[in-house]
């Protein structure tokens, strides 16, 4: 204990450990403060007591002592409360100022990090601003996941991150993308999962108490120390990564194998809009527009953010307009269902804060940026755009849309039946015959032959065959014993059904 804390010499503090998991902080006659001879951050080992370009993707949550959500009483402990940490639980805490402590029980294995100055108080139980006191209990942090998009923000540069000027992305894009720069808070501790479908979740960067891990040697160092293994915790581990897209047009996100596991986390809201869209990436419907554009190696993704940024979101108008920019892929299928190939595209999403009921807004930021696209296609490197409303009402564009499809679909059938029809002319391919067709000759009345000639009757029928059942008519039929018999009036039988004799003889 010696080793760790400094105590002043007219101090009549004592600590007495009673048990593995609880620690017991006594005074005799008043408080002191336990200082620590570290100047700038302290760690203390809780258990065994050994010493110790992309967007900028921001960890919302820590584990901060004097942050009040991070306790189950909601407000912070004080000079009367008791502090319990969950033996069970690893937990890293980062202390940030002074703290009055009555009792506390901790971890059988975790940290406090004290920043400079920080210090707890050991108080006799006589605070007047405290209350009557109460058993405060550390939350539990073991559930927060990496994958979830609500426990990140994004900026597009440092300088905004700090200013809090955050961007809005579709679920995919929420979590940190390989080329993102990972940043948790300088005064700050954590405790993430980061189980994942694949052994590694691979990034740019990570920065973690100020210190940026750019090199997958230095951050695979620190994920072993115990601070890594105390923050860090799941079935798969982050890698820093060098970034392996450079493109201008933008990069692919790189988390649709989470898909399943990011949308898990997400709860999508009623809607009210006509038309609900599902952009790609994105795990909910919404109301609002989607922007697709067709681009040339001239496009630049963060300059036409910037660009929409001051041209379109700065108006007034359009203030409560969230705007998701991306790169992603966009499946092309023959003849609507037999997939042909995927190709990129840069995908913009609007909608509305609290944009479940609807979406005018989005919608005419929409037309405008479409409008834009066609009026500077070749300045911004565009090759063709179109839109997407929730309202089902495309302005134009999306009867354009329908009659490009109509007249697409129908080109590739007509090229596929050119490339046909020249394959077979060059004997590449044949066509399959078809099947004979039963032949069927007319002949001529002069053909038919005589009609007093004995006629073929084909086989025996029983019904009509019977003398008993037919019998002969002459004022009808003439003295002929054949049954059917063929006059130039037509061919005539015995119906026996409607016979007129009588067989109930």
């Amino acid at each position: 204990m010696n080793n760790f804390y400094d105590l002043q010499p007219s101090s009549h503090v004592t600590v007495m450990p009673l048990h593995q998991d609880k620690v017991h902080f006594a005074v005799s006659s008043h408080s002191q403060a336990v200082k620590m001879p570290f100047q700038a951050v302290a760690l203390i080992w809780l258990g065994l007591l050994s010493p110790a370009s992309a967007l900028y993707k921001q960890w919302i949550p820590d584990t901060n002592y004097g942050n009040a959500t991070n306790w189950d009483k909601g407000s912070v402990p004080c000079g009367t409360d008791r502090v319990f940490f969950a033996a069970e639980r690893r937990v890293s805490v980062y202390v940030e100022t002074v703290h009055s402590v009555l009792e506390m029980r901790l971890p059988v294995d975790g940290e406090l990090i004290l920043a400079s100055g920080a210090a707890f108080v050991l108080s006799d139980g006589s605070d007047p601003g405290c209350g009557g006191g109460v058993t405060a209990r550390f939350e539990d942090s073991e559930s927060l996941k990496w994958f979830n998009p609500e426990l990140w923000k994004a900026a597009a540069t440092w300088d905004d991150l700090q200013a809090g000027r955050f961007l809005f992305s579709v679920h995919e894009e929420s979590v940190p993308c390989l080329q993102d720069d990972v940043v948790f808070r300088p005064a700050s501790s954590f405790r993430v999962d980061v189980s994942s479908s694949q052994q590694a979740v691979p990034v740019r960067s990570v920065s973690i108490q100020g210190q940026k891990f750019s090199s997958g040697s230095s951050f695979s160092q620190y994920l072993t120390s115990r601070s890594g293994k105390l923050q860090f915790h799941g079935s798969s581990s982050p890698v820093v990564t060098p970034p392996s897209c450079n493109d201008a047009t933008g990069c692919e996100c790189g988390n649709a194998a989470n898909h399943e596991r990011i949308c898990a986390i997400i709860t999508c809201p009623e809607l009210a809009c006509q038309r609900p869209l599902l952009p790609a990436g994105h795990c909910c419907d919404v109301c609002g527009a989607i922007v697709s554009l067709r681009f040339s190696g001239a496009f630049n993704l963060e300059s036409y953010r910037q660009r929409l940024q001051h041209l379109i979101l700065n108006k007034p108008t359009y203030r409560s307009v969230r705007l998701g920019l991306s790169k992603v892929r966009e499946e092309q299928r023959l003849l609507g269902f037999v997939l042909r190939t995927s190709q990129p595209k840069i995908q913009v999403l609007l909608v509305e804060e609290n944009g479940e009921q609807t979406s005018r807004l989005a919608e005419a930021a929409a037309k405008d940026i479409i409008s834009d696209a066609r009026s500077n296609s070749g300045d911004l490197g565009i090759e063709g755009a179109d839109v997407e409303l929730s309202s089902g009402d495309a302005g134009g564009a999306g009867a354009g849309l329908v009659v490009g499809v109509v007249f697409g679909v129908l080109g590739v059938l007509v090229f596929l039946l050119g490339v046909g029809m020249l394959l077979h002319r060059r004997g590449t391919i044949s066509l399959p015959s078809l099947p004979a067709m039963p032949s069927i000759s007319w002949r001529k009345s002069s053909e038919v032959g005589d009609l007093d000639s004995p006629l073929d009757h084909g086989f025996d029928n029983p019904m009509f065959d019977k003398n008993t059942l037919m019998p002969s008519e002459p004022e009808l039929y003439g003295e002929s014993a054949n049954s059917i018999s063929m006059t130039q009036k037509g061919v005539h039988f015995v119906n026996p059904v409607y016979d007129e004799t009588d067989f109930s003889a």
